[in-house]
């Protein structure tokens, strides 16, 4: 094993020697067929490279500084005050950011990290370590970053937060500009990018809605790694360069780790694409694995960090990655005739899924885990394997981010022209790469390297990987809406390459066999004049509207739920525990720091379980039963919405009261017709009578247009 480890590295420093020796070489040929000196080429080369790096550079800033100036627009950030700052971040965003201000709250980072870890202070009668729990990696470097940087007299912790968010956009933008420029060869792809991804935004990011998200801080890693794995997969990359993309494949990868619960599982789907992508034969094996080893470090270095994360080592990355490398070492050690290789191609799809399938059933049997059950628990019913009454399974399905797209999604993508030529780009990939797979399949070689006049582009291992991984992550686009803004970018990427790549106009007209016009002038002239067409044809449509939303002023102002907060402030006891639906509790954490009874987080069993009991106050369910729940979690104030009470929904049976009446049995359904069924009323409706028994049981202690506090009375009263 040793030696064939020794001779795998031999032959990877006889191939970076040999492209180094070869690239120069090629480039004199070149020069001297046109006539151009070694020094002209290099001024050249130099110049391209400049001003490629400075528009990637210039489209990533202008894009943070859109975001910021937007921001601004929307919420009025700047003239508001810090409370009602704070209301604009909502659900599990005002989590988030309420335990950045919690650490520069602290009297030294050691100590805030501490009671993050032992927290309970935040949900009552328990105590998380949020860190692991709620993933605050990032809140922990903005607040290092803040402290550090003695920026507390120069610029607000929010200010600060949120640029370092935007700016993270802007490097998003950045890496998706040179992805495409690399795969290309022109950065004018990189700007058709950029282009087609801020008109698309809608699509592309959830950075309107929910700022502290963390796949708002994970995925512009990602990106990085992806545009440095498709410069690593590149053929005759000199050794420098090759260098730089596997050590930023590297970094980049262990950060993205650290910044996304889930991003083990987006890092799964890039497996599965590599590991498609050698099963043909279509890159460097040497290469792959070593992508494969990344991975694997970086699991463990993500179990160490996350507090020994049990749900990293039952996660499908880590019986493929394993599987792979068992499959590969097999294949090293086994005498290799003419039939038995061949018989190992043809097994070695079938023996890495089989190897991988038991690996992760073996890992499940003994290893406890609980954190991501619910997740699997939900592909049953999504997928019709199971159906279920349960509330939160049932709130979940109906969540707009896991249904099917809607048509508006392809509307707005076609009114753009992106999914246009993403499909065009698509089918000339994929004949290309077929015809390549049947060639490996017939025993031809690849060629070491692809000149324009091949026709070929389905022989260059990037352009294979980005197919394989686009059709992979649009097979999840299609079946959950939340899945596009991990497609649509790379979509985006795809469309600009395409239409700005000679060799796929090339490839198209190889097949074509055009006689007429010379192919290869046709494709250099199609390459420049089809995405300047498409450029203007986007700047005269959707400039203007840009610059519309930035100049017209909106206007986010919630004066009942700034009244509630201040209300609380003021009157609420500091020992205070308040119950509500699990949105709202986040928002008084963070805009008061009282304690609550739930959080609207949904990787953990006991605040599902906990979500779920308090949403019972919306339930046909008899005030006894309410204050018996209310009061085991230690509760002392309730908070009623009016907007959940008497909701009127888009789709009758996903409102809260209706799943909530599934759930309990309050609804019996005879011959496709439903019938609501219970001898109590609804609880939101009938506190509000201020009869008994209710009374007896919660004071009303304040109210406005959208909210009713009540407090849980400790001793009951029991006068009419």
């Amino acid at each position: 094993m040793s030696s064939g480890a020794a001779d795998l590295r031999q032959r990877k420093k006889q191939n970076c020697t040999e492209s180094d020796k070869m690239a120069p070489e090629e480039r004199n040929k070149e020069n001297s067929k046109l006539g151009r000196s070694p020094k002209y080429m290099l001024i050249q080369r130099f110049a391209k490279l400049f001003f490629g790096c400075l528009a990637a550079v210039t489209s990533g800033m202008m894009y943070a500084v859109y975001l910021s100036t937007y921001h601004e627009r929307k919420f009025w950030f700047s003239s508001r005050q810090e409370l009602e700052r704070e209301i604009t971040f909502q659900g599990d965003s005002a989590i988030y950011y309420s335990f950045y201000k919690e650490l520069l709250k602290a009297p030294s980072f050691e100590r805030g990290v501490y009671e993050l870890t032992h927290n309970n202070k935040t949900v009552s009668l328990k105590t998380i370590n949020a860190v692991q729990q709620m993933t605050l990696y990032p809140e922990l470097i903005a607040s290092v970053l803040y402290q550090a940087s003695g920026s507390e007299e120069v610029i607000e912790p929010v200010y600060f937060y949120i640029g370092i968010v935007f700016g993270l956009q802007g490097i998003y933008v950045t890496a998706l500009f040179v992805t495409s420029w690399v795969m290309s060869g022109t950065w004018l792809a990189g700007m058709l990018t950029v282009a087609w991804f801020i008109i698309n935004r809608t699509d592309t990011t959830r950075i309107d809605y929910s700022i502290p998200s963390r796949e708002n801080w994970a995925l512009p890693y990602f990106a990085c790694q992806v545009a440095a794995l498709t410069g690593y997969l590149k053929k005759n990359l000199n050794c420098s360069a090759e260098k730089f993309c596997y050590l930023l494949v590297n970094a980049s990868t262990y950060t993205f780790m650290m910044m996304w619960e889930y991003s083990h599982y987006l890092l799964f789907v890039q497996a599965v694409s590599l590991f498609l992508l050698d099963s043909f034969a279509l890159a460097q094996r040497e290469k792959v694995h070593e992508v494969y080893r990344i991975y694997l470090f970086s699991l463990i270095v993500g179990y160490l960090l996350q507090f020994e994360n049990s749900a990293l080592l039952v996660s499908p990355l880590l019986s493929l990655v394993v599987a792979l490398m068992l499959s590969r070492s097999l294949q090293m050690n086994m005498k290799k005739s003419a039939f038995v290789s061949r018989l190992l191609k043809i097994m070695y799809i079938y023996l890495v899924l089989t190897v991988a399938v038991t690996l992760n059933f073996l890992l499940k049997m003994f290893i406890p885990h609980k954190e991501n059950e619910h997740l699997l628990k939900f592909i049953e019913v999504k997928l019709g394997l199971n159906t279920t009454k349960n509330f939160t399974m049932n709130w979940l399905l109906c969540q707009e981010s896991l249904q099917a797209p809607s048509q508006d999604f392809f509307l707005r993508l076609t009114q753009s022209s992106l999914l246009p030529f993403y499909i065009l780009v698509l089918i000339i990939c994929l004949f290309s790469v077929t015809q390549v797979i049947f060639r490996r399949i017939c025993g031809e070689p690849l060629k070491e390297t692809v000149k324009l006049e091949d026709g070929r582009i389905g022989e260059r291992p990037e352009i294979v990987y980005h197919v394989i991984h686009t059709i992979l992550l649009g097979c999840l686009a299609m079946c959950l809406e939340g899945m596009k803004y991990l497609w649509t970018p790379y979509v985006c990427m795809l469309a600009a390459f395409g239409v700005c790549s000679p060799e796929l106009w090339m490839t198209l007209f190889k097949w074509l066999r055009l006689k007429a016009v010379h192919p290869i002038l046709l494709a250099l002239i199609l390459s420049m004049a089809v995405p300047t067409i498409i450029g203007f044809s986007l700047w005269k449509e959707f400039f203007p509207r840009i610059m519309t939303e930035l100049t017209e002023l909106q206007e986010f102002y919630d004066p009942d739920t700034v009244e509630l907060m201040t209300w609380i402030k003021r009157q609420a006891p500091v020992a205070a525990v308040f119950a509500g639906s699990p949105q709202l509790m986040g928002v008084i954490k963070l805009c008061t720091g009282w304690m609550v009874s739930s959080l609207p987080l949904y990787n953990d069993d006991d605040l599902l379980k906990r979500n779920e009991n308090i949403y019972q106050i919306y339930s046909k369910r008899s005030a006894e039963d309410i204050y018996k729940i209310l009061t085991s979690y230690k509760a002392n104030f309730l908070v009623i919405e009016d907007s959940i009470c008497n909701e009127v929904g888009p789709v009758r049976g996903c409102r809260v009261k209706d799943l909530l009446d599934v759930a309990n049995g309050h609804v019996v359904c005879e011959e496709g017709d439903n019938y609501a069924y219970s001898k109590y009323g609804r609880f939101c409706h009938e506190i509000k009578m201020n009869y008994s028994p209710y009374v007896n049981y919660f004071t009303r202690v304040y109210w406005n247009r959208s909210y009713f506090v009540y407090r849980i009375n400790t001793v009951i009263s029991f006068q009419s």
